[in-house]
């Protein structure tokens, strides 16, 4: 089974930061996947959140870990 973390973030610095931080962190073997998630009907791209995807093929990481990772940039890991 291949896991898969998202943790959102209010801009791109803060998700760019996050999966930098997150691949130094924990060893990751590639680089998290970043990805603009525009608000349901919003049109303006101020209002989108970014997602970082992080691949998880052993379910190694510590999800609490990455929470708290995703909390000091402001966001927070979405639940499975």
């Amino acid at each position: 089974m291949n896991l898969r973390h998202v943790l959102v973030l209010p801009d791109r610095d803060a998700a760019e930061e996050v999966a930098q931080e997150a691949a130094d962190r924990f060893g990751l073997p590639e680089e998290p996947q970043l990805v603009r998630d525009a608000l349901a009907g919003e049109d303006d791209a101020e209002d989108a959140q970014w997602l970082v995807v992080v691949e998880d093929p052993q379910e190694r990481l510590d999800t609490a870990v990455l929470d708290e990772l995703a909390a000091s940039y402001e966001g927070w890991l979405e639940a499975p």
